[in-house]
């Protein structure tokens, strides 16, 4: 949200799998989308063959860029025309890409590097947020050019076993819990089981209260959540 207040230009979030990198990404996404100052979209790359062509033409039509151009020559101003205007407007462009570790072609990232080339004194005219897996970072040194216009990166780690825990009670909260459903020794098997993968906690939990329910039991204890780990082959053996 701060790099697309201030027009930063290129952001790029990693994460290992399951630590919530769409569930941030969407929640920015509304954020966005509540503020009319901001026309914001978000494009999920599903697998590595994407051409730089289509993501630029991809780009302008969610920019708002009606019947863009399949010539790169005449798309690039089209672009630039459209951005400049939004920022006449007092708007602000911000494209979110998802998965954006399937993105390998250099030539994509070269088209990056020209699209943070955009710009008017003290801002960028679009913000680029990349979101992927670790290997994403690997991908962009292969262009350094646009390595060294990355404006903010950062990486979401798991959670610790407090903060998993207090995410556990919050959740049920939410949910409209009236007591404490986990004992506390499950709450800790739940981190050591999960590491504290959110996506994994958030799996163990849900299969956890069905199997209490179904056992007609009133609070989530350790059995539970060994039998339920282990039918998600998460026991060592």
């Amino acid at each position: 949200m701060y790099a697309a207040e201030t027009m930063k230009g290129l952001v790029v979030m990693t994460g290992d799998i399951g630590t919530g990198k769409t569930t941030l990404a969407r929640m920015a996404l509304e954020k966005l989308g509540s503020d009319d100052r901001f026309v914001e979209s978000m494009i999920v790359m599903v697998h590595t063959e994407i051409s730089a062509s289509w993501l630029l033409h991809r780009i302008a039509v969610q920019i708002g860029i009606e019947n863009p151009s399949e010539a790169k020559e005449t798309l690039i101003p089209q672009l630039y025309s459209r951005l400049i205007n939004l920022h006449d407007q007092g708007k602000k462009a911000v494209v979110i890409i998802d998965e954006a570790n399937m993105i390998t072609r250099k030539e994509v990232f070269e088209e990056f590097r020209g699209l943070m080339n955009l710009e008017v004194p003290g801002s960028k005219l679009i913000t680029l947020v990349l979101i992927g897996m670790p290997e994403l970072e690997e991908n962009i040194k292969t262009d350094p050019p646009l390595q060294q216009r990355i404006a903010i990166k950062f990486a979401l780690k798991k959670l610790d076993r407090g903060t998993s825990i207090a995410y556990i009670k919050y959740r049920m909260k939410v949910a409209g819990a009236q007591k404490e459903i986990f004992s506390d020794a499950a709450l800790e098997n739940i981190y050591d089981f999960s590491g504290g993968t959110p996506r994994l906690i958030n799996t163990i939990c849900d299969n956890a209260l069905l199997e209490s329910f179904l056992m007609k039991r009133e609070k989530v204890d350790v059995p539970v959540i060994i039998s339920v780990a282990s039918d998600l082959g998460l026991v060592k053996i």
